[in-house]
């Protein structure tokens, strides 16, 4: 394979190796890192989204990673523009782009296109949410089957978030949100990029998982979650969902013990792995899985 005319992404979930294989790889065909990690844009948590180390830094340019405060939020659309524009600049250096993350929704964002659906103000959206509240799931999604009958079939209708997403934007645009979905496209050929997927198995991921944990609690969390009290994070605020946070802020405020920090965060990024293999079965049917012990063979076939 001639990497040359490529933008390699690699996926997985989390605590499969995704960064160590990037630094690998980027060794051998002459690349440069970008990060797809919506937590690893946050400057102020390097342990809690484990972040790259100095090591790979030196060994290989990475780009986009520790560069956010943490009291400011970050879209997918603004990752976008400054991705194109990260991919650009590596190329033009004729080097190699590598791609590498777990936030499913950016890898969709740069091969699809990112919806440009018009904002909607916040007082028209708790209208819908209000009513939503008033009907209950089954009346609203039939109400919803009225206004859009292009959601048969594509909306389960317990499914609350996306129900009441596909009615206010049917309302507020006169538009389906699978109209919206249709005239999306990428700025990229489907050529353009060579996609890789960590296919790690299950028993294997959950033990790491519980060492990795393990290994942030040594490796200083506790400190890092303090700095982040410290910087009183408005609530609304996406960094706050770090996994970690609240477990690591109970055991300083002597809520919990240490054990129990390290078995909630285990719990918790195991189901957080969970979502991202589910996302990866079903958005990403058409990228190439490779097992752990399949990595070092690919890079020695390059």
């Amino acid at each position: 394979m001639d990497f040359k005319s490529k933008i390699i992404l690699i996926y997985g979930p989390t605590a499969s190796g995704k960064s160590h294989f990037a630094v690998q790889l980027a060794k051998k065909i002459n690349g440069e890192i970008i990060n797809a990690d919506s937590m690893q844009i946050y400057k102020e948590l390097k342990i809690l989204s484990a972040r790259p180390s100095k090591k790979d830094y030196q060994k290989i340019k990475h780009h986009l990673y520790g560069f956010r405060s943490v009291k400011k939020n970050f879209s997918t659309g603004e990752w976008l523009k400054l991705v194109n524009k990260k991919i650009l600049d590596i190329k033009k250096r004729k080097k190699i782009p590598i791609l590498v993350g777990g936030t499913g929704l950016y890898f969709k964002a740069l091969t699809e296109g990112l919806v440009r659906i018009p904002n909607i103000p916040v007082k028209f959206r708790e209208k819908i949410r209000s009513l939503h509240k008033k009907l209950g799931p089954k009346k609203f999604f039939k109400e919803l089957l009225k206004k859009d009958p292009l959601v048969k079939n594509q909306i389960n209708p317990s499914d609350t978030h996306r129900s009441i997403r596909a009615y206010e934007i049917k309302v507020f645009s006169k538009k389906s949100i699978y109209t919206w979905f249709k005239n999306t496209k990428s700025k990229y050929e489907r050529n353009d990029f060579y996609k890789i997927y960590i296919d790690f198995p299950r028993e294997d991921l959950l033990k790491k998982i519980e060492i990795r944990a393990k290994e942030m609690i040594r490796n200083g969390v506790v400190k890092e979650v303090k700095k982040f009290m410290k910087l009183k994070v408005p609530k609304g605020k996406t960094a706050n969902k770090a996994i970690g946070i609240n477990e690591v802020s109970d055991y300083i405020a002597k809520k919990i013990e240490i054990n129990e920090v390290i078995e909630k965060i285990t719990v918790k990024t195991r189901q957080y792995a969970k979502r991202q293999s589910t996302w990866g079965r079903g958005h990403m049917i058409d990228w190439n899985k490779i097992n752990p012990n399949g990595l070092k063979k690919f890079i020695k076939k390059i």
